[in-house]
């Protein structure tokens, strides 16, 4: 059996490494933390081949002593801790003393730095982790490293780097995370001596924003201040127009640090439920603030993982704010002209860049609210005068233009509220059938079904298991009474079985309701009277919710009048 043996520093270190530093942007943002904690305000980044060859960050921060500058490089050797009980009130970026010296074991580090209130500074270099004599250096203030040739001993981690442009994009976001978190740096990044991006310290956070994300995101954020005892949260969520195909513009950060949290970002996600469509995200720059003794942020080697206190206050905070401000505004989306059309009819500069757009509405900051209220919201004033076309869409004037509704949508909205409603008022009528029907399913649907049995029996469906692949169905929801109670039943399976991953009970009540109430309303196509379309447009005005149908498809679009007038050449 082969015999216990103490493992030699060099290996230690490179073991060190591969936890903390997986690529260029690792070291990038382990340094970049570093100034950060030393009080800089200005830090510039210059980069060669992606980081791979050079990485050289200077700050204008406090600097570090001459006789810490051996330590800088020895394992756990840090100015941010004293004792153990420091480890639950983290209020630095980096405090585990492992950074430079995991660089140092992969990389030939150059450290030079000048403290505060010195007349010289000193210089140190190493490389692999073998470092050199202490040397004199007569720069400014701060501190200068200046990373070369990464991995250059570790050859194996080499070969899985990607190419110098995706390295580069890591980079990247690594300085945009770091340019949120702390809106006065000032930051500068340069690649093979080419400028990269420049954030001046006096660009406020909306700028930080557009010059990250583009102005199309910022012109569509709506501003967040909420607070739950010490706890605050602050920052901007975008319109649901402005939707992603992934959540890589979904931001949070805890005291001034970047963090990835599943649970906060499906409470991101739970805010705009209705309001986006299935794999589609929301855009959300979220700053949390509280006291460091409520969080541990020490369950990471790279601090990108943290454990809240009370992680269900948390998410509740942030799941109900964003609820909250969703339904202050004004979501109908406004239909624009295409720019092609408007430059053959006039050229006029102020057509929109997308088909689709919603309306700018003034944002109060200083909004706040009790957490859970109703989704209301306003919309403009519609007049009974409706018309059908298409046997689709209904047109309605309004006092601002008018708006061209999606019958098959906006009664789907209608249904849904109605079911809910009356679920939760304990009120839901329901329709037991005289014999129970026996429906035969696939094993998987089957077994879907019966899982989810209670969750039905709550929206009208009892369902028991008859053996095999056959369930009973005994009973149906009475409002929905104009479809067949076995469409219902296998309409709201295929809704369960094209799901990821199994649901939460709140989202399969959602997905249930909103697979019923798809079923049971008037389709495109469908010839409505005159009575009919008035009723759909009281029923419309009764609605929480009347412009996103529970998939988050738009159920209108507004068509303004200064845009008709634009058509027709009158202004």
């Amino acid at each position: 059996m082969p015999r216990i043996v103490q493992l030699p520093s060099s290996v230690i270190t490179k073991i060190a490494a591969g936890e903390v530093i997986e690529r260029p942007a690792s070291v990038v943002k382990e340094l970049l933390e570093n100034s950060v904690d030393a009080g800089s305000t200005r830090i510039e980044i210059d980069l060669e081949q992606g980081g791979t060859e050079l990485i050289r960050v200077v700050d204008d921060g406090c600097g570090i002593e001459p006789d810490d500058l051996m330590l800088a490089f020895a394992s756990h050797a840090t100015s941010k801790l004293r004792d153990a009980d420091d480890l639950f009130r983290i209020g630095t970026m980096g405090f585990r003393g492992e950074a430079l010296a995991s660089i140092a074991g992969v990389a030939r580090v150059t450290l030079q730095s000048r403290a505060a209130g010195q007349a010289s500074g000193a210089e140190l270099f190493s490389s692999g982790g073998d470092a050199a004599e202490l040397r004199p250096w007569n720069g400014a203030q701060g501190t200068r490293i200046e990373v070369r040739h990464l991995f250059f001993n570790t050859p194996v981690r080499k070969k899985f780097l990607k190419s110098h442009s995706t390295e580069l994009g890591h980079i990247v976001e690594i300085v945009q995370r770091i340019g949120l978190a702390h809106p006065t740096l000032h930051l500068v990044l340069r690649h093979n001596a080419r400028l990269v991006l420049e954030v001046p310290g006096s660009a406020g956070m909306l700028d930080r924003i557009g010059l990250f994300f583009g102005n199309e995101v910022r012109e569509k954020l709506y501003a967040i201040d909420a607070d739950q005892g010490p706890v605050k949260l602050t920052g901007w969520i975008a319109d649901p127009s402005c939707e992603r195909g992934n959540a890589k513009l979904q931001y949070i950060f805890l005291n001034g640090r970047w963090i990835r949290d599943r649970s906060l970002g499906h409470a991101l996600q739970e805010a705009y439920r209705g309001l986006l469509m299935t794999g589609r995200y929301a855009i959300g720059f979220l700053f949390l603030t509280m006291p460091p003794d409520q969080v541990d942020v020490n369950v990471h080697p790279t601090k990108s993982e943290v454990r809240f206190r009370d992680a269900q206050a948390m998410y509740h905070l942030v799941r109900a704010a964003l609820k909250h401000r969703l339904a202050a505004q004004n979501l109908v989306p406004r239909l624009q002209v295409p720019p092609e059309f408007n430059r053959e009819m006039t050229s006029s500069p102020d057509a929109g860049p997308t088909m689709f757009e919603s309306p700018r509405r003034e944002i109060n900051e200083n909004t706040t609210a009790p957490w859970e209220t109703s989704l209301v919201r306003e919309a403009p004033a519609v007049s009974r005068r409706a018309i059908q076309i298409h046997d689709s869409y209904l047109v309605v004037e309004t006092s601002e233009g008018m708006i061209v509704i999606d019958q098959h949508a906006l009664h789907e909205r209608i249904l849904f509220e109605q079911l809910r409603r009356r679920i939760r008022d304990g009120q839901l009528e329901v329709q037991r059938l005289l014999i129970p029907e026996p429906i035969d399913l696939p094993a998987d649907q089957a077994a879907c079904v019966l899982e989810a049995k209670e969750e039905m029996k709550l929206l009208g469906l009892e369902v028991e298991d008859f053996g095999g692949g056959t369930v009973l169905l005994a009973s149906y929801p009475a409002l929905l009474g104009r479809v067949s109670p076995v469409d219902i039943l296998k309409s709201a399976i295929d809704g369960l079985m094209n799901r990821e991953r199994t649901p939460s009970k709140e989202q399969m009540l959602h997905l249930l309701l909103a697979t019923m109430a798809c079923k049971a309303a008037v389709k495109a196509g469908d010839k409505l009277t005159p009575e009919e379309v008035s009723h759909l447009m009281e029923l419309r005005d009764l609605a929480e919710d009347s412009h996103h149908c529970p998939h988050g498809r738009p159920t209108s679009l507004t068509f303004s009048k200064h845009e008709l007038e634009k058509q027709f050449r009158r202004i």
